[in-house]
């Protein structure tokens, strides 16, 4: 599953942004002996398309590249092993395991990764077997990609509008709804019900379907309930027998547990190489994450996506893979979203060099992996990593550098980038209505977790006069400037990523910058420079008041003053409650947050109890006020009176807060 800003979680939800890293060449590997070439599969070959001056694509200069990157980078990251399989022209070209499968923490002796042995954990790429089982129904007739998927379901979706929801929005993540978490990824070993996972608190749709490219794990696995329903077989047992086998993949499987032949193949899954083995993680809703494959199966499936004859019978038919392969969805919905990256049906567009790349990335809590095709090249690349790394961003930035390493060695560009071609003039007033701040679509908007997104949001500004500067640049976490090249389509000042723009009414209403994310404006009242003041000051002058009570009391006491008057006492009593429920709340919600976006379920008890702690602070600006009168009608002096107001201020700005982000919204479920 694929991280919020990245292009590659299944579940990191933080912001995880990529830089290119430089890896000095080293001579040794390290880890397992390295794989011969597998043997090549006998199929005929077409002419590869001209590669201009690149390396030669060999299994010689391949393993001299990976030898001299991914040792050097795996220790300096402390991530414990990798696997990486690499496919040309109808062959697999090579299979590479680096470190450790097993460290040896245990008190074991550690286990070389063997990329033809151990199993890894695919993420989101699992994603691309789910798009190929339903592009199969397709084939035969049994599924529509334009028909409403209610019409094949056992239960309603949530839909706030009436368009319906196709599977060709499923599967390019524009079927409008919001961000899950809940049940995500965890550990616990009972039997997986895709079903009861899609029916139970579903997420809410806010967007209209086909219209906002916003990256879903429910649309995905509902895609692969479709599969189950219309096929009448288990998800996992169709892919198992129509996908797995048929591609010649007898060791990766859906199955979680991991079925017993399989168990003791299971490369560990880590923090870092220097920290103990994670348990075995259960993604709950299978078709989005739960695949488990070595490298060498993983390269069949790439073989299988280029057309290659690598089992007993092709997984689609020709045309039937060109369908899923291309563009999925047209300016008709997208509007000029359609001159920018796009999903097809399964794959992210990931063009680089000017050669055409189809690819998907995907994150478990542990594994991190990254496949990308190359059609027109017959060309392919997979690689898996057991560990998070020392760095937050570290399993990231080395598939980066390997994925990008491996198009620009091997599918340098073949000409020169296209120059900008739109008038200056014209350029500068599409910059100044670009600039701005904005958060991510993939978001949850209709409870709690809508608070975070004030954290990662791009702030977009003129440069140059007529060019943009990203804070931070999309998939990156630093800044980028881009310049227009055609009518809202910018590309990257010195790069190749390039966005689109969709504008209506003189105002941008969403910039694409990847196949199934967008960055959309944020609203003026949810504005960082607004609510992150009005929630600091109003949690400083809360804190200030609780503090200062036990405090003057006890100077009271010290310096024989009489006890405050009687006069008034309710509207403060009641007020020290807002105060103290007010700030009970806020720690609530940090720790439930912190705890949800780390893969860690709360008890709904627990959430409804910090909203009933949050109902009093907000409530409690009747009394507040009613306190703040009081005191002036009283003459009481002008220090408690400004106290009184500040108090005012700050329980009205907290409860402000919770009223704009969501923190009472009545669905708790996230």
């Amino acid at each position: 599953m694929r991280s919020p800003r990245s292009t590659r979680p299944l579940v990191r939800v933080g912001a995880v942004m990529a830089t290119a890293v430089a890896i000095a060449v080293s001579t040794a590997g390290c880890g397992a002996a390295q794989r011969t070439p597998a043997p090549s599969i006998d199929t005929p070959a077409a002419p590869a398309t001209a590669r201009g001056a690149g390396s030669a694509l060999t299994d010689t200069d391949v393993n001299a590249w990976l030898d001299g990157l991914l040792p050097a980078a795996l220790d300096r990251t402390g991530i414990a092993g990798a696997t990486v399989a690499v496919v040309d022209d109808g062959k697999i070209i090579t299979t590479r395991g680096y470190g450790y499968a097993d460290t040896g923490a245990n008190g074991n002796g550690g286990v070389p990764v063997d990329p033809d042995r151990h199993l890894f954990r695919a993420g989101s790429v699992s994603k691309l077997v789910t798009a190929t089982a339903v592009l199969q129904l397709v084939q035969s007739g049994k599924l529509d990609l334009d028909a409403d998927v209610e019409t094949y379901l056992d239960f309603e979706l949530p839909r706030r509008w009436e368009r319906a929801v196709t599977l060709r929005h499923l599967l390019t993540h524009t079927a409008g709804f919001e961000e899950r978490i809940a049940g995500l990824i965890g550990t616990d070993g009972g039997d997986v019900d895709l079903r009861k996972a899609l029916v139970t608190d579903p997420p809410e749709q806010i967007y209209a379907p086909g219209t906002v490219p916003a990256y879903s794990n429910y649309s995905n696995a509902l895609a692969g309930y479709l599969v189950e329903r219309v096929s009448g077989t288990r998800f996992e047992d169709y892919v198992q027998r129509n996908i797995l086998d048929r591609a010649g993949m007898p060791s990766s499987t859906f199955e979680q547990p991991l079925p017993a032949p399989l168990r003791d193949r299971m490369s560990k899954g880590y923090d870092t190489s220097a920290g103990p083995a994670a348990p075995f993680e259960i993604v709950g809703t299978p078709p989005a994450g739960a695949l488990s494959a070595p490298a060498t199966d993983m390269a069949r499936f790439m073989l299988a996506q280029l057309g290659e004859q690598v089992g007993f019978t092709p997984l689609l038919d020709q045309p039937t893979r060109e369908l899923m392969q291309r563009p999925a969805l047209d300016s008709t919905s997208l509007g000029t979203l359609a001159d920018g990256p796009r999903m097809t049906l399964g794959f992210f567009q990931e063009d680089r060099n000017g050669h055409r790349i189809l690819g998907h990335g995907g994150d478990t809590m542990y594994f991190h992996s990254h496949l990308q095709i190359y059609p027109d090249d017959r060309a392919g690349i997979f690689l898996s990593l057991n560990s998070n790394g020392s760095g937050a961003l570290d399993s990231h930035e080395l598939r980066e550098s390997v994925v990008n390493g491996f198009a620009d060695r091997y599918f340098p560009a073949r000409d020169d980038q296209p120059k900008a071609g739109v008038d200056p003039a014209i350029t500068a007033e599409h910059a100044a209505l670009a600039a701005g701040t904005y958060e991510s679509s993939r978001a949850v908007r209709s409870n709690f977790l809508t608070a975070i997104g004030l954290v990662g949001r791009t702030t977009v500004s003129v440069a140059d006069g007529d060019r943009l500067l990203f804070e931070p640049g999309p998939l990156s976490d630093s800044p980028a400037r881009y310049e227009e090249v055609a009518p809202w389509v910018w590309r990257e000042v010195g790069g190749q990523r390039t966005i689109a723009m969709r504008v209506t009414d003189d105002r941008v209403e969403a910039i694409g910058f990847d196949s199934a994310f967008a960055l959309l404006p944020v609203e003026p009242a949810r504005a960082s420079t607004v609510a992150v003041p009005v929630l600091a000051l109003s949690t400083v002058v809360l804190l200030l008041a609780a503090l200062s009570w036990p405090v003057g009391a006890i100077v009271r006491r010290r310096l024989g003053r009489a006890p405050r008057e009687r006069a008034g006492r309710t509207a403060r009593v009641l007020s020290r409650l807002a105060v103290a429920g007010t700030l009970l709340a806020f720690a609530g919600w940090v720790l439930s947050i912190s705890s949800i976006m780390t893969l860690h379920d709360v008890p709904r008890a627990v959430l409804r109890a910090i909203q009933v702690l949050q109902l009093v602070g907000l409530l409690g600006v009747l009394p507040a006020a009613v306190r703040l009168v009081d005191d002036v009608r009283r003459h009481v002096g002008w220090r408690r009176i400004v106290g009184s107001g500040l108090l005012l201020l700050a329980l009205a700005g907290a409860g402000w807060f919770a009223v704009e982000f969501r923190l009472l919204a009545p669905s708790i479920s996230y």
